[in-house]
């Protein structure tokens, strides 16, 4: 058996480096960050309208900034939701059949470069674009806070703000996996886009619905249908199938992380509050146990994608 020398990362650091440049030069990427930067930017300056006739009693006044939202603008977290993912899609839609299509991926996999190292290479290059950008945005909103609140943040509040920035990233690293999986399998960049986006469309519009009717359907409940209600069965069904949508992890983890005051993430009963105090917030490593499903969710997802990306990479064959 033949074995190929060398290790099977050679070349991904040049790879990776190589396609950073491109990302942070294309005119797609400037495009796609300005809507970012200046829906982000709206949405904070909303939230700080309103914070500024907020007392300074509130002793997580800086999280705000992410949380409220005031009309007609989303809060600065739920327009995240919304971008990351067209993000992370316009960076990784081309990324593989863009090489076949330009007929350099021979020329590429002739040099010292294995096919582990070439995909590595360009999913660190899009993770690594897309935290720029996002680390960018966050500073930008800490600045803006700084000089218009004029109270700083305290320990606990940087440490969730820098918590959330980790989500953003993983969050934007699953669909980055999804759009380089998506332009794995088909050869054409726009079928790979479009596949990607509608994708997207359908987590974000109709499987909120179509979760809600597969509750209905898996626990059916005249009594509960006769008064116009679910049942606690359909209620829990429900919030277990929302949870396949990559949006609803990170929405969820945001609000684990970014409220404090905020003890469960799915149904609570009476029984479950017996001994808790009432209106203590949640210490910082608490909140983050209360996320950790949905972290450790969003990351599986993203592995499983990348490893389904690399197998079908490696079945198609390379001709000059």
């Amino acid at each position: 058996m033949n074995k190929r020398a060398g290790s099977p990362w050679t070349g991904c650091g040049i790879v990776a480096v190589k396609e950073i440049n491109d990302h942070l030069r294309s005119a797609r990427m400037l495009v796609l960050e300005l809507l970012v930067l200046l829906t982000g930017i709206a949405a904070v300056y909303s939230a700080i309208q309103g914070l500024r006739t907020t007392t300074g009693q509130d002793a997580f006044l800086f999280l705000r900034l992410f949380t409220d939202a005031r009309n007609p603008m989303p809060s600065f977290a739920g327009i995240l939701v919304f971008l990351i993912p067209l993000m992370a899609i316009g960076l990784g839609f081309d990324g593989v059949n863009g090489e076949f299509n330009r007929r350099t991926m021979s020329r590429i996999l002739a040099q010292p470069i294995f096919r582990d190292a070439l995909l590595l290479g360009k999913f660190l290059a899009g993770l690594a674009t897309l935290s720029i950008g996002l680390l960018s945005l966050w500073l930008l909103v800490i600045g803006l806070g700084l000089l218009t609140l004029g109270i700083p943040p305290g320990g606990s509040e940087v440490a969730r703000a820098l918590s959330f920035l980790l989500l953003a990233v993983l969050y934007g690293g699953l669909w980055l996996a999804i759009a380089l999986f998506m332009s794995t399998v088909f050869r054409s960049p726009a079928t790979a886009a479009l596949s990607s986006l509608g994708l997207w469309l359908f987590f974000s519009v109709l499987w909120p619905m179509l979760s809600q009717f597969l509750a209905a359907a898996i626990y059916p409940n005249d009594a509960a249908l006769l008064l116009g209600v679910q049942s606690i069965e359909q209620l829990q069904a429900q919030q277990w199938l929302s949870r396949i949508s990559p949006g609803a992890l990170f929405e969820e983890a945001m609000v684990g992380v970014l409220s404090p005051m905020t003890r469960s993430l799915g149904l609570v009963f009476p029984e479950q509050m017996r001994g808790a105090v009432n209106g203590a917030p949640l210490g910082f490593v608490q909140s983050l146990l209360l996320v950790w499903p949905q972290v450790t969710g969003l990351v599986a997802a993203m592995i499983l994608l990348f490893v389904g990306t690399y197998v079908a990479f490696q079945r198609q064959e390379v001709r000059a």
